[in-house]
């Protein structure tokens, strides 16, 4: 099976120590609609291999322009996401979202040896109506999928996914429909992960707080667990509740 390259770039960034760059506000919006029977599917978009995170598959989604701050709050970060997250739509899938339907789902800050450090809102929202139109520039690619083939398709290394991809595919799994998985986002406080990596038996492990481990990024510190297991396939995600 082919190595997978998320791994080894993990790995890689993990071992070197390396300070990563200046964290960068950023959004992503997580477009779902009801499959044609039981279950939902995600908008899945194929990134340009010679941009950053080229080649993985992504949910629309980038940095924040100063344009999304205009004539709003500059401490009102969701705002600013939910706007940056519809213009997004719009340039990279040609989708026009209304920013009143995005739900909030979870922010992201990426580990400290990240060399470009995007730390993001993900919302999630009903797909609208519309043909999905791909600027074959930064996107090259777009496919319309149910979580757990995605997931799958990881696992076969057909394709390749960062961890917050993934561990949002992840909780989408239970939903059989669309308005099921809205229901209960809007009923969940979001979710603030903020990553460390810890390499052990040459592969890093991803891990969050809550996990006993993430304060000095040693996941093999006994005791409670917040992390992605990606050292070995498939991936395994453990969470203590």
């Amino acid at each position: 099976m082919a190595k997978d390259p998320t791994v080894e770039r993990l790995t890689k960034w993990a071992k070197s120590g390396k300070p990563g760059a200046d964290p960068i506000p950023a959004a992503t919006v997580v477009l779902i609609r009801d499959a044609p029977e039981a279950g939902i599917e995600v908008l899945m978009l194929r990134r340009n291999s010679k941009i950053a995170f080229g080649g993985m598959w992504v949910f629309p989604g980038g940095r924040v322009d100063d344009a999304d701050r205009s004539g709003l709050d500059s401490g009102d970060d969701i705002a600013v996401a939910r706007r940056a997250a519809v213009r997004e739509a719009v340039e990279e899938a040609g989708l026009v979202v209304d920013e009143s339907v995005l739900v909030p789902h979870s922010h992201w800050t990426p580990p400290p040896v990240t060399p470009k450090r995007y730390l993001t809102w993900f919302f999630l929202a009903a797909a609208p109506e519309g043909a999905v139109a791909i600027d074959q520039g930064e996107i090259k690619e777009h496919e319309w999928m149910r979580p757990s083939a995605a997931i799958e398709r990881r696992d076969a290394r057909e394709i390749e996914l960062a961890p917050p991809t993934w561990i949002t595919l992840n909780g989408l799994l239970p939903y059989e429909n669309v308005e099921a998985a809205l229901e209960a986002t809007r009923a969940a406080p979001n979710d603030f992960f903020e990553t460390r990596i810890s390499v052990v038996d040459g592969g890093p492990i991803v891990l969050w707080q809550g996990d006993a481990g993430w304060a000095d990024s040693r996941a093999d510190t006994p005791g409670a667990r917040h992390r992605l297991v990606i050292n070995e396939s498939p991936w395994r995600y453990e969470r203590t509740r």
